[in-house]
């Protein structure tokens, strides 16, 4: 042998072999399996999952002493690689009748454990190379439990379609609170003119020469009129039915899980991932909604994004019925957001004349 250059030759040349391996197989889970073979159960995933954990401690303990033989670290760099093998092909097994949402969870849950596995293995090869003791193995422990993070949040993920997309309408729902409470948080301007002054002169008299550039940063939306918190209101509105109409959504579909069990189901996951595309293209009309409310609103805009949400909306309920048929409840969230869009718009056109007024005299200015 060459002595220690050598084998860190030797261990640096079996681990690109096995990345190579490695990288080739996960390119595998980009391509989607056939709907002919036997769906490989997400609790065998996570199964496997364990043993790459496994042997990522056992890549630690190697460094919990001495520089590791390099025989030792081989052998563990193989068994490693084995169990990421097998991982992979599992991974890619579970997602026989995943639609594209169950697909793209899976897909990155998998990318977190390999390229934790990389970094690990990397490390560990370059430390055994490294002339530094001190530096030897020192980042090995810190990356032993980036992949036991990696492999324990396999427990954790979506196993089927319904909870992927459950769990992705969850996610919308939250960005909606988020905009409603930053709807709420719109203020109207001070109505008192003389208290805005009296708050200046008595800076002048502190002598207060220098402008704070935050202070116009603070005022965002604290400066509406009248007419701009009616329609904020009446957004607001909006924003609060329509996210009863997405809990009722997550509800309806959650109780299909029997459904998608079923022997031939690609029908009833393109329904349920049309019904999460509506969804999301609901909620990037609140966030463009919430957006138009600071001054100078945009009413225009807003009023196209109550139409798109009616279209969605109107998609959404059909889409709904297809399945399963839509429960009473969804059905009532839904009339309700059609009320509050049509008085929506309604704020929306009292608006347009002072709009168009302000436009008139600004031109006849110009001009």
């Amino acid at each position: 042998m060459g002595g220690a250059g050598g084998d860190h030759g030797h261990l640096a040349r079996v681990l690109n072999s096995h990345l190579d391996t490695i990288h080739d197989t996960f390119q595998v889970l980009s391509q989607k399996p056939s709907c002919f073979l036997k769906r490989v159960s997400w609790d065998e995933v996570v199964k496997i999952g364990d043993q790459v954990s496994k042997q990522a401690t056992v890549v630690g303990m190697l460094w919990t002493g001495q520089k590791p033989q390099a025989k030792a670290m081989e052998e563990s760099m193989t068994t490693y690689f084995n169990a990421l093998q097998g991982f992979l092909l599992l991974s890619h097994g579970s997602m026989v009748g995943a639609g594209p949402t169950l697909s793209s969870n899976i897909h990155k849950l998998a990318k977190k454990v390999v390229d934790s596995s990389f970094k690990l293995l990397s490390s560990s090869v370059h430390s055994y190379g490294s002339s530094n003791d001190e530096e030897q193995g020192v980042s090995i422990p810190v990356l032993v439990g980036t992949v036991w993070e990696a492999c324990s949040a396999l427990k954790k993920a979506p196993a089927t379609n319904i909870t992927a997309i459950g769990r992705a309408m969850s996610q919308v729902a939250v960005t909606m609170k988020d905009v409603l409470r930053e709807m709420k948080e719109l203020k109207p301007a001070c109505p008192d003119p003389s208290h805005e002054a009296s708050d200046v002169s008595s800076t002048k008299e502190e002598g207060e020469t220098q402008v704070d550039d935050n202070s116009s940063e603070g005022d965002i939306g604290n400066d509406l009129s009248p007419e701009d918190m009616k329609v904020a209101n009446a957004a607001i509105v909006v924003v609060s039915d329509t996210l009863t109409v997405v809990k009722e959504l997550i509800r309806a579909i959650t109780g299909l899980l029997k459904m998608e069990n079923s022997d031939d189901n690609s029908a009833f996951v393109d329904s349920l991932e049309k019904l999460l595309t509506l969804c999301q293209g609901i909620g990037v009309q609140i966030d463009e909604l919430g957006a138009c409310l600071y001054p100078p609103q945009e009413i225009s805009a807003m009023t196209v994004v109550s139409g798109k949400m009616l279209t969605h909306l109107n998609d959404l309920q059909v889409e709904v019925e297809n399945i399963n048929g839509a429960s009473e409840g969804f059905v009532r969230a839904c009339d309700i957001v059609r009320s509050s869009l049509k008085q929506f718009e309604s704020d929306l056109s009292c608006s347009c004349p002072d709009d168009l007024e302000s436009l008139l005299r600004s031109t006849t200015l110009n001009d």
